[in-house]
């Protein structure tokens, strides 16, 4: 099919903008099943989707949609970014090898990409587009935080997507003001903590004003360097929750510690990094590492990420590739051209193919992590709107096929609340989450059909606003119940009942092909059987695998 022939919502030259207000419905998403892949092999009715209920309904329980999930990765790093190799031809077609609907290019911030390089990078997006008619290919950015990290911003696109990202990032990059990391070190952390959130407002400014239909932003690999303070993500979230969403629960780079490829001190993810003046002296020693692949932010259950959710409050978690240098793969950067550098022109020199391993610790964009949106319709906006709402659960070497969570209340008859979503109830009323799963069908990149073990059910209560803003305990969360599902194949569903007792409370997932387990970073009591540190340089991504999902919240009113 050439690009003239292409139906107009995949055509590369008709602004998306212009599609998505109406998007594709729901029944044509499915009828178009063997073009996107399994992301919509979902056994449900092909429906017109129900909206979900406005707030103040006469029916407390909530009914949410009929579901699709889009799979995707919103960290991905090309020849635009000066420590990357591939271009973006490459990378696409890798995504789509390997069944991602969408994909976000988040170049690192730098003098010679706002200089050149976004403007640069837009073109090869369209071609990108044009090439890979299947895929959502956003335009991103990955903005040093003042006073902290990275994070992934990504907007709708637009006629403005490249001139908000590169505003964007003149006015508020942390790497280019030296508004660096922050820290008893940085005599002007207050400043650069300052800033960062100023940057977010102002994003969400630009979002109001509809000079761009959207926008998001996720911090990236939190733990990594241990410089994003709890303090520094609630204020972040808080500075505008509808465009700062969350967090990435588990980094890319998952393929760092795969043995004999590295080094012998490497770890998925590589967080291979010690305390240092910049971080926040708060966090244990542990927290540097990862835990099954996951950042140990996500992976403590009663840690770091459910104690923002016991504020009540969503705050998502997404895996990605960070692909930058995919492991065992024969392509080295190219030579520069005399007189040139990243500086003056704004990207690397394309790769060249050696036909020789070269070093690397990522894998291609949905080889091994996955991130699955949950929507409605298609469209870039859909997908936006899908991971601003939390319908989302991430997976890690395609341990499953699919994953839908539904919680309602027994007297119901509806579909209920999924993930990301509210349910209320009235206290002492029975309620039952519906879990759904759609077991692995086919071998994975490595050859391996996954098999899941067991599904954890954590639950947590819910507390309001901590009084102490760098609190990273939920002490109330736990692990309240586990299945055991070994040698369960094909499409099943779950059913576990919970008492709505005198307060609010949220119920998240999760679970994995039950190869390396122990007790969780705080006891057994809390997590008997969690994600654990592997051996340093020993590592193997493929051998150790979960699924994590969203929460899901329940309100309790009077009786």
């Amino acid at each position: 099919m050439t690009e003239q022939q292409l139906p107009a919502w995949a055509d590369p030259t008709v602004s998306p903008t212009a599609l998505d207000p109406q998007g594709v419905s729901r029944r044509g998403l499915l009828r178009r099943a063997g073009l996107f892949g399994a992301a919509f092999a979902l056994g449900s009715a092909a429906t017109t989707p129900t909206p979900a209920l406005a707030a103040g309904d006469g029916r407390p329980g909530g009914e949410d949609p009929h579901l699709a999930y889009l799979v995707g990765d919103h960290h991905v790093h090309s020849v635009y970014s000066h420590d990357a190799k591939y271009t973006f031809s490459q990378l696409a077609a890798a995504g789509a090898k390997y069944g991602l609907d969408w994909m976000v290019f988040t170049e690192h911030s730098n003098f010679g990409h706002a200089d050149f390089g976004a403007a640069l990078e837009h073109k090869e997006i369209l071609k990108a587009r044009a090439e890979n008619p299947r895929q959502l290919i956003f335009q991103g950015l990955e903005w040093y935080i003042p006073a902290a990290e990275h994070c992934t911003v990504f907007t709708a696109p637009g006629r403005h997507e490249v001139d908000l990202l590169t505003r964007f990032e003149s006015a508020y990059d942390g790497k280019l003001l030296a508004y660096d990391k922050g820290g008893p070190a940085d005599t002007d952390t207050a400043r650069n903590e300052a800033h960062a959130v100023k940057a977010i407002k102002w994003l969400a400014a630009q979002r109001r004003s509809g000079y761009v239909d959207d926008v998001l932003v996720l911090a990236n690999h939190p733990m990594r360097l241990g410089i994003d303070s709890p303090h520094e993500m609630r204020a972040w979230r808080d500075a505008a929750p509808e465009i700062m969403i969350g967090m990435e629960g588990a980094p890319g780079a998952q393929g760092a510690a795969i043995p004999g490829r590295r080094g012998a001190n490497s770890i998925r993810g590589e967080y291979e990094n010690k305390p240092s003046a910049q971080s926040w002296p708060g966090y244990p020693a542990d927290a540097y590492l990862t835990y099954g692949g996951f950042d140990w932010a996500t992976a403590t259950v009663g840690g770091l990420w459910d104690s923002m959710l016991a504020e009540g409050r969503l705050f998502s978690v997404t895996t990605n590739s960070d692909a930058h240098r995919v492991v065992f793969d024969t392509w080295k950067n190219g030579d520069w051209q005399p007189g040139q550098t990243f500086d003056t022109t704004g990207r690397l020199p394309d790769p060249v193919n050696t036909d020789t391993p070269q070093p690397g610790s990522d894998f291609w964009p949905g080889e091994f992590s996955r991130t699955h949106v949950g929507v409605t319709r298609y469209g870039y906006r859909s997908v936006m709107a899908g991971l601003r709402a939390g319908r989302v659960w991430l997976d890690h070497g395609h341990l499953l096929d699919g994953l839908d969570v539904r919680l309602k209340r027994d007297c119901d008859a509806g579909r209920g609340v999924t993930l990301g979503g509210r349910l209320r109830v009235r206290k002492g009323e029975r309620i039952t989450l519906h879990v759904t799963v759609t077991s692995a069908s086919r071998p994975n990149p490595q050859g391996i059909l996954p098999e899941l073990a067991h599904v954890d059910v954590i639950r947590g209560a819910v507390r309001g606003p901590v009084a102490d803003r760098d609190s990273w305990r939920a002490p109330d969360t736990r692990v309240v119940e586990t299945k055991d599902v070994a040698g369960r194949k094909g499409t099943y569903t779950l059913r576990i009942p919970l008492t709505a007792g005198d307060e609010s409370f949220y119920v998240r997932l999760r679970g994995s092909d039950g190869n390396r387990h122990g007790a969780g970073y705080l006891g057994a009591s809390v997590d008997p059987n969690g994600p654990i540190p592997h051996e340093p340089g020993n590592g193997d991504p493929w051998a150790d695998t979960w699924f994590c999902s969203n929460p899901v919240f329940v309100d309790v009113g009077g009786s």
